[in-house]
């Protein structure tokens, strides 16, 4: 069927896509792919495992360990879509724990107070991490790999040296309480984690700022004509990816009761695979917290799979690097297939 332009000539009408079609643009959505490899990988462990697996407490446990790491993976995300990368957020969240600790312990106390001090102590403590590699990014125009390689060091030899390299316990009976407590039947990690992604998400879809994250990784140059301060902007969001870790550490206080001070190196390799898997690109403009969230499934439940099948720990280093780089290289693909369709689009 056809349709008249201005002069009278015909103009072909577009054909509407046919089944194919749409089942090939959803095989190639990220997600999708996500999507069907987080149910195979529930299936295979429910099948080898069995019952431990499917646990009502193995679940609660993959849920705490997925929220802790998704509150992470969302500061990630919003560093990924500017192009950037932030490796030290695993040390970030240690040093924020630590600080908090020591500050609750100083102070004593088993109330809400001393919480909610621990709790302001981590936060403030992250986004000063966070500020500081921000200001180093974007005013002095360092690479961000070698800015936050850096932090994730120094981050992480702060906290051993304020502890002598020994993991601190002993928080408040309140805080402790707010780890294992749950509302109506889910814990209040995992809700205070959903709120957070909630959050985020919506200032990413429906705010200026979110429209300015995506510009900044797109163009930069472009963001900069267009008026955005993009020097500004990149401060905060390493700022808001420092903040974030530091709720992390206050969360994982309240989950597991110590500091931890070793359990943290792969964080960012974690938060940054869950973030490539749900659809964000190293290239920068591309990502959705939506999509981090389920991309942030699959190392959670890989991990969980794995240590009940009896693997050693280390296993899961090497799975976790595997994984990370199944993601790239999901990334070039996308990011190949977009540079096909602008290309055929255009000719």
């Amino acid at each position: 069927m056809t349709s008249l332009d201005t002069l009278g000539a015909p103009v072909p009408t577009p054909e509407a896509p046919t089944w194919r079609d749409r089942v090939e643009r959803a095989w190639q959505h990220p997600l999708f792919v996500v999507t069907c490899a987080l149910i195979l990988l529930i299936v295979v462990f429910a099948i080898v495992n069995g019952q431990p697996f499917l646990s009502a407490a193995n679940v609660r446990n993959m849920f705490l360990a997925g929220s802790i790491m998704l509150v992470l993976a969302v500061g990630v995300t919003y560093v990924i879509i500017t192009a950037g990368f932030d490796l030290s957020v695993g040390s970030v969240l240690v040093f924020s724990g630590v600080v908090s600790m020591i500050v609750m312990q100083r102070v004593g106390g088993d109330g809400w107070t001393t919480a909610l001090l621990g709790l302001g102590v981590a936060i403030a403590s992250g986004l000063l991490l966070g500020w500081i590699n921000g200001l180093l990014v974007a005013y002095a125009d360092l690479n961000p790999i070698i800015v936050t390689l850096g932090m994730f060091g120094a981050a992480l030899g702060l906290a051993q040296v304020f502890t002598g390299g020994q993991d601190l316990s002993g928080m408040p009976t309140a805080m402790s309480q707010f780890g294992v407590g749950r509302l109506l039947g889910i814990p209040w990690v995992v809700l205070v984690a959903a709120i957070v992604a909630i959050i985020a998400a919506i200032a990413l879809q429906a705010t200026a700022f979110g429209r300015h994250t995506y510009a900044i990784g797109s163009n930069k140059e472009a963001a900069v004509r267009a008026g955005i301060p993009v020097k500004r902007h990149l401060a905060v969001i390493y700022g808001l990816s420092g903040l974030l870790a530091g709720l992390a550490g206050w969360l994982s206080l309240s989950v597991y009761g110590t500091t931890n001070i070793s359990g943290h190196s792969l964080d960012a390799l974690t938060a940054a695979t869950a973030a490539i898997l749900g659809g964000a690109s190293l290239f920068g403009g591309v990502g959705t917290i939506a999509g981090t969230a389920l991309g942030n499934a699959i190392p959670v439940v890989l991990a969980s799979g794995l240590v009940i099948a009896g693997l050693q720990s280390f296993w899961q280093q090497v799975v976790t690097g595997a994984v990370l780089v199944g993601a790239l290289y999901l990334d070039r693909l996308r990011r190949l297939r977009s540079l096909r369709r602008s290309s055929s689009a255009s000719s």
